[in-house]
């Protein structure tokens, strides 16, 4: 690096050197890319440079630190903005990587990617999810602190602070967020929101109009404008001072920049947005700026200090911390230790002591009441257990029923507490989960109605692309819910979130298989979703059969056959292995050597070694028959070429479940015959089943049965 700076700078030179320092290293980075967002960092320099140098605490040697400020880009296509702010700062992201923008094997991807760039706490990229993320940073630090911060002991201190843009603003996440936020009162938060006016067709103007202003005054934010926040770095130091002196509402700072700042035929048009300047208009920007035309990736020494000198205050303030902390640990030794179990996610000794277990006389009962129990007793030994449902506590059991709710203090709340209400905002509820998980100490979870994970499914994306531990619980998983009819039955659901890379779903079949799976789940390292049923269930005999600790292999032999080698395999998914294991006892009595396997998790399954595979499904044994209440696509893998999968290939009905599962053919006498066929003809078994699903998708079931009315809707 080399300096074509005068010998002496005055504060305002400095101050424009260090902000056109980032805006250049953006510009060369997109450019020599040939691809990206050059716009938004130009714009938002100045905004970067007054927070990341006056305000953000952080330690570039230690990213990790638990008590750092939070930095999001929640506009995550401006990620050029971040990397250059990491590499300056000190961050492991050499100059060398920020040259390899978008490129393979690079740790400058194209949107940044929390676990591959030091620095980056969260992906981001579809818009609005890092703005929801914040939220859940923020509500973990306000839990974390609460719990335990003591007197001359404030261990957890820090502040969340997020950038956004106009997309974001319109993305609906935004709404479901801010409100919550809002109501929660999360003083800490703080939202820098760059209000350009520029869109990728042109001006917001085309398609929105609102105040946002006054959007976010009416959630319960503090609002401020800074009108010329491309350049005013007072006027941005004051609203973040301000904001911070704000203790009982989340800040929204609304900066209005020029996309494109200095370019002189870009600025302030949808031409910044997305592509690269191009070497001409980068020539004459850079002349505009008074930046040298000769070199690209110019870091002078004189910025480069004044970034370095903030991440050397963020060792020492990490270093007092870790003093503090040492004090803690003499003067609250429990406390210590619970926390330092939690900073790295480990679990106490004995936790799991208190777990249920059960016995066929404890059932029937719905997997969704099991899960409930299992949180409750486990709360005490997982003490940053934490989470809620949207606004269905009274329908997936998952309040922890001796502990407060989380609740700001304006309504007689206490941020200690650990069952949150997220309210009807499950997208918002799935994406402050990751925040709140990515912020770490803390074991979340959001609880709905499985069919309402097609609104939380960006959220579930994103938590199993970043390895978060999120848990997703839900419940009402299948027809079996009854009477609420098609649009509350998942069908596709379950399958559809199988298919997504390195999300765990877990489908128990038991009472104890429900057991296992929360016990699986807090032990985990990847997000899970924990599907479980309305209907109640019977308890399996584990004496009788296999025990449930097999769920952890992802299937297992519940049930070996009891005349020789197996015949035909029944496979079965959470509500229908106790009909896999009612069935195998007719077809025993018909002579047909039958064994069960209890399949609660295919990634599980999928991650063991070919030889438990081959001792579970041995390819021998072709006749195969899956059962399950949902779609078949997929099930191919598992039963093979000769076997075939009863399933539901169409949308449900509205009746009493058991009316349901008897003309979708779930029933003893069906399964029974379907095996017997299939021993006897794959091909013909596979079309007669194939059939019946035509018949049902075109609407060939039978009018709704009266409801009983012994269960309701809950």
């Amino acid at each position: 690096m080399t300096t074509a700076t005068p010998d002496k700078l005055t504060s305002d030179q400095l101050d424009q050197l260090c902000i056109n320092t980032i805006r250049f290293l953006s510009v060369d980075g997109v450019q020599k890319a040939n691809s990206g967002h050059p716009g938004a960092p130009m714009g938002m320099a100045a905004i970067a440079y007054t927070l990341w140098t006056r305000h953000l605490r952080f330690n570039p040697k230690n990213p990790d630190w638990a008590d750092r400020d939070r930095f999001i880009l929640s506009n995550g296509h401006a990620s050029m903005l971040i990397y250059s702010l990491l590499y300056l700062s000190g961050y492991d992201l050499p100059l060398e990587q920020l040259k390899q923008f978008r490129q393979w094997g690079s740790i400058t991807p194209g949107h940044p990617e929390r676990g591959l760039t030091p620095g980056v706490e969260v992906t981001t990229g579809p818009l609005g999810q890092g703005f929801a993320n914040s939220v859940g940073e923020g509500i973990a630090e306000a839990f974390l602190g609460a719990t335990f911060n003591k007197p001359n002991f404030d261990l957890f201190n820090h502040y969340t602070y997020v950038f956004a843009g106009d997309g974001c603003m319109e993305e609906g996440v935004t709404h479901e967020a801010a409100s919550l936020g809002g109501h929660l009162a999360l003083g800490k938060l703080i939202c820098f929101y760059d209000d350009n006016g520029i869109s990728i067709d042109g001006s917001t103007d085309l398609t929105f109009t609102e105040n946002v202003n006054k959007r976010f005054e009416a959630y319960g934010w503090h609002v401020q404008d800074v009108p010329n926040a491309s350049t005013d770095i007072e006027a941005i130091d004051k609203a973040i001072r301000e904001a911070k002196a704000v203790v009982d509402q989340p800040s929204m700072i609304v900066c209005h920049t020029h996309i494109g700042y200095g370019s002189p035929n870009r600025q302030d048009t949808s031409k910044a947005h997305g592509n690269p300047l191009g070497k001409d208009e980068i020539v004459l920007t850079k002349q505009a700026l008074g930046w040298p035309t000769d070199q690209d990736f110019y870091v002078p020494d004189e910025a480069l200090e004044v970034f370095r000198a903030a991440g050397e205050r963020g060792a020492q303030l990490e270093a007092a911390w870790n003093e503090l902390f040492e004090g803690y640990k003499q003067a609250e030794p429990d406390l210590a230790q619970k926390l330092q179990n939690a900073l790295d996610r480990k679990l106490a000794p004995g936790w799991d002591s208190n777990l249920p277990v059960f016995t066929p006389k404890d059932g029937p009962v719905a997997t969704r009441n099991v899960l409930g129990k299992a949180l409750n007793a486990v709360a005490e030994a997982v003490p940053t257990l934490f989470g809620g449902s949207a606004d269905l506590n009274e329908s997936t059991f998952t309040k922890l029923e001796a502990y407060p709710e989380f609740q700001p203090n304006k309504y007689h709340g206490n941020y200690a507490g650990r069952t949150i209400n997220w309210g009807v905002r499950e997208f918002g509820m799935g994406a402050a989960v990751n925040g709140i998980a990515a912020h770490g100490g803390m074991w979340p979870y959001g609880a709905t109605f499985f069919t309402f994970s097609d609104y939380m499914r960006p959220a579930v994306r994103l938590a199993a692309l970043s390895d978060l531990p999120s848990i997703f619980i839900w419940t009402h998983d299948s027809v079996g819910l009854g009477e609420d009819g098609p649009t509350h039955q998942p069908i596709e659901h379950l399958m559809s979130l199988r298919a997504m890379p390195k999300l765990n779903m877990i489908r128990p079949a038991d009472a104890n298989e429900t057991v296992e799976a929360l016990r699986f789940t807090l032990q985990a390292n990847e997000p899970v979703g924990l599907v479980l049923s309305r209907q109640k269930l019977p308890v399996i005999d584990q004496e009788k059969y296999a025990k449930a600790g097999g769920l952890a292999k992802g299937a297992y032999i519940l049930s070996e056959a009891k005349s020789g080698k197996p015949q035909v395999i029944l496979i079965a998914t959470g509500s229908e292995v106790s009909l896999a294991l009612e069935a195998q006892v007719k077809l025993e009595e018909a002579g047909v050597a039958t064994r069960v396997v209890s399949m609660p998790s295919w990634k599980l399954f999928d991650d063991q070694p070919d030889e438990y595979q081959q001792e579970v499904l041995p390819d021998d044994v072709t006749a195969r028959l899956s059962l399950e209440l949902g779609v078949t696509l997929g099930w191919e893998r598992w039963v093979g070429p000769k076997g075939a999968s009863l399933g539901i290939d169409h949308f449900g009905a509205s009746s009493p479940y058991e009316r349901i599962l008897k003309e979708y053919g779930f029933t003893v006498e069906n399964v029974t015959a379907v095996a017997q066929e299939l021993l006897k003809d794959p091909k013909g078994t596979q079309r007669k089943l194939r059939d019946n699903q035509r018949k049902f998708a075109a609407g060939g079931h039978i009018s709704s049965a009266p409801a009983r009315g012994d269960e309701g809707h809950s």
